[in-house]
C-alpha cells in the first residue's frame, strides 16, 4: 500500500528511550544491513575523503563510539536501501537529514513517524532545500495533496511502528514475518520470537520445515521465511 499510511501506525506510545538504546556493535549492524563497515562507520562519524573531511549523515556530530543505537540502525537502513535503489550522492542525502533534524527537533527522523505521515509538507521543504531531483524524493504533491512515492512508502512498510517510533525494521522484505526489534533476542533476527539463526542452524542439521514448525511451535510457512532470510545472509557473506 502506498500513499496515506496513517491508519496502520496505531496510537501506542513507545518510551523514546529505546531510540537511543545502544544494541550492535558498528560491525554487527553493519552486518545485518548488508553493509561494508566502513560504510557505515563514515555514515556515523564522517571522516576524510580526498583530502576533505565530512560531517557525518546520520549522527549531527561525531560522537567517537563504534556502537550503534536503535535508531542509528533505523536510519541506516532507509539510508542504504535508498542510496542502493536511487545512487542519489550523499551530499544531498547528508542535506536532506540535516533539514528534517532541524526542523522536527529531534535527532534521528527517520525513526519517527512524524515525517512521513503528519509532517510532510517539512519534509517537501527539505527535498528542495537538499536539492533533491525528483527521481530521489520521497513525498510529491499531487492535486493537493502530499503523497509519498514509491521509496517512501517501501521504507514504511519495512519499518514496525509503535506509535510515533520506529519500534522494529524488517530486514528480509515488507511481507517478511522476519523483524528485527530492540527487545526480542537483543535485536538479532527473529520470527515470532524465535530467533532465525536458531531454525536456521536446525535445518543444517537435517531437520525438516515440519519438525521445525512442530519443535518451534511456529507455522511452516515462518519457518520458510526464516531460512529463506538465513539463505539469502549466508550467499550475501
Amino acid at each position: 500500500m502506498r500513499g496515506d499510511l496513517s491508519g496502520r501506525l496505531g496510537n501506542v506510545t513507545t518510551a523514546p528511550s529505546v531510540l537511543e538504546r545502544e544494541l550492535f556493535t558498528e560491525a554487527e549492524a553493519a552486518r545485518l544491513l548488508g553493509l561494508p563497515a566502513a560504510t557505515l562507520h563514515y555514515w556515523l562519524e564522517g571522516g576524510e575523503r580526498r583530502g576533505v573531511q565530512y560531517d557525518p549523515i546520520i549522527r549531527s556530530e561525531p560522537v567517537g563510539r563504534r556502537t550503534v543505537s536503535w535508531a542509528e540502525f533505523i536510519e541506516a537502513g532507509w539510508l542504504s536501501a535508498y542510496r542502493r535503489r536511487k545512487q542519489i550522492p550523499m551530499s544531498q542525502l547528508r542535506t536532506f537529514i540535516g533539514v528534517l533534524r532541524s526542523e522536527f527537533g529531534i535527532p534521528y527522523p527517520l525513526a519517527h513517524s512524524k515525517p512521513w505521515v503528519s509532517g510532510r509538507t517539512l519534509v517537501l521543504r527539505a527535498q528542495e532545500e537538499a536539492g533533491l531531483a525528483p527521481e530521489f524524493q520521497v513525498v510529491s504533491s499531487v492535486g493537493d495533496q502530499l503523497m509519498l512515492t514509491y521509496a517512501g512508502g517501501v521504507f514504511l512498510e519495512r519499518v514496525v511502528w509503535d506509535g510515533d517510533v520506529a519500534a522494529g525494521w524488517k530486514p528480509h522484505s515488507a511481507d517478511s514475518p522476519v523483524e528485527v526489534r530492540p527487545d526480542v533476542r537483543f535485536g538479532r533476527p527473529a520470527v515470532a520470537g524465535i530467533s532465525t539463526v536458531s531454525i536456521f542452524e536446525q535445518a543444517e542439521d537435517g531437520a525438516s520445515a515440519d519438525e521445525l514448525a512442530t519443535d518451534f511451535g511456529i507455522s511452516i510457512s515462518e519457518v520458510r521465511w526464516a531460512l529463506s532470510y538465513e539463505e539469502q545472509r549466508h550467499a550475501a557473506a
